[in-house]
C-alpha cells in the first residue's frame, strides 16, 4: 500500500506532516494523528473541511457538494473527500471556509 505525505499549513504559522494511506481521506489521516482540523458531515455537503491546495495532486471520491464550481477551480478542496494522489502541501483551518462564505455581519 503506498502513501503520500501531506504537509498542513495553517494561518498562524503552525504546521503539520501526515502520511495519508491508499483510499484513505486527509480527515481520517489527521483524525488518526488528532490535528483538530475541522469537519462536519463527512461526505462532501457541509463544507465545514474546506481546505486550499498549495501543491501536489488530490481527487475528491465524491461530489464535492459544498463547493461551487469556481471554488473547486479556485484550489479548494473539501477534506473530507479527499484522498492525495502525490505528496501535497494544503491551507487548513476555519478561515478557509469562511473565505468562501462571507459574514453579512462583519
Amino acid at each position: 500500500m503506498s502513501t503520500h505525505e501531506v504537509r498542513l499549513v495553517w494561518r498562524d504559522g503552525r504546521e503539520a506532516v501526515l502520511s495519508v494511506a491508499e483510499g484513505e481521506t486527509v480527515i481520517d489521516a489527521s483524525e488518526r494523528e488528532t490535528l483538530g482540523v475541522p469537519y462536519g458531515c463527512l461526505y462532501g455537503a457541509c463544507g465545514t473541511c474546506t481546505g486550499r491546495l498549495l501543491d501536489g495532486d488530490l481527487v475528491h471520491i465524491e461530489r464535492p457538494r459544498g463547493l461551487k464550481p469556481h471554488h473547486r477551480r479556485d484550489g479548494y478542496v473539501l477534506l473530507c473527500v479527499a484522498e492525495p494522489r502525490s505528496d501535497c502541501r494544503i491551507e487548513v483551518g476555519a478561515e478557509i471556509q469562511a473565505d468562501l462564505v462571507p459574514n453579512p455581519w462583519k
